[in-house]
């Protein structure tokens, strides 16, 4: 993520009227994203979204912000590869651009000088000179200037859209009004956790997602959900039964 990564990231074409529309078929995620267009192959991107996923989970951790946040910045990188191509934008810098921004949106703001330090001692941890090489002037103000350019190129890229839901919130909602047991909310939590690193998220929405990691939590707690008439836990994520099976088989 050094000053050399600038020239790697491209501006955006003109926004068009599908630029807020977030969500993509299987088809459309696998064989027509922008990096395929530039030779990246699926088993590839798939890897790079691997590894921008696990270092914005480190960085958040680091940085002592909630998993909301982390999850918000999974989104803006998967948004973002979805407009633009992995050969033309450094990941790290993407991924240390989506926390910086995801901590703004979740309301758990962090200094913008420890994210880029804490970002850049995380991508050269192998260095035992990284950490006092960030705290130099010159070093600190070239990783400061492609941090905000990379700002302002992944605001531009999704139409400054930043109204990002995410499941948490409706799996919290609906365990609380099926009274479920409480251990299975961490179970499934941690599902949609998984998921989140997945295209998935680009495939369906939260609500979708919340209902299929609360099914796949109830199986592994060996849980029976509610049945009921009038207490059908799956209406309470507005899903149907044959959406849901989607969703699981998935």
């Amino acid at each position: 993520m050094d000053s050399t990564c600038a020239a790697s990231m491209c501006l955006p074409e003109q926004p068009h009227s599908s630029m807020r529309k977030w969500y993509f078929s299987r088809e459309e995620i696998e064989n027509h994203s922008p990096s395929r267009k530039d030779g990246i192959d699926l088993g590839r991107e798939e890897q790079l979204r691997k590894s921008y996923c696990s270092f914005l989970q480190e960085l958040g951790m680091k940085l002592k912000v909630p998993q909301v946040a982390i999850a918000c910045a999974m989104m803006l990188c998967h948004r973002f590869y979805m407009r633009q191509s992995h050969a033309k934008n450094d990941w790290q810098t993407i991924a240390t651009v989506s926390t910086f921004l995801a901590c703004k949106i979740e309301e758990t703001p962090r200094l913008l000088r420890d994210v880029i330090v804490v970002g850049y001692e995380i991508i050269y941890k192998r260095d035992p000179s990284a950490p006092g090489r960030i705290r130099q002037r010159e070093v600190y103000d070239k990783q400061k200037e492609l941090i905000l350019t990379g700002e302002r190129l992944l605001l531009a890229t999704i139409s400054f859209d930043l109204d990002i839901e995410l499941p948490y919130k409706s799996l919290v909602a609906a365990v609380k009004r099926l009274e479920i047991f409480p251990n299975l909310l961490k179970v499934a939590w941690n599902f949609v956790n998984d998921w989140l690193r997945t295209t998935l998220c680009l495939q369906y929405k939260p609500h979708y997602i919340a209902a299929g990691s609360m099914c796949l939590a109830a199986k592994f707690q060996k849980v029976k959900l509610p049945m009921e008439k009038g207490k059908v836990w799956w209406l309470e994520f507005d899903i149907s039964p044959k959406q849901l099976q989607t969703i699981v088989d998935n």
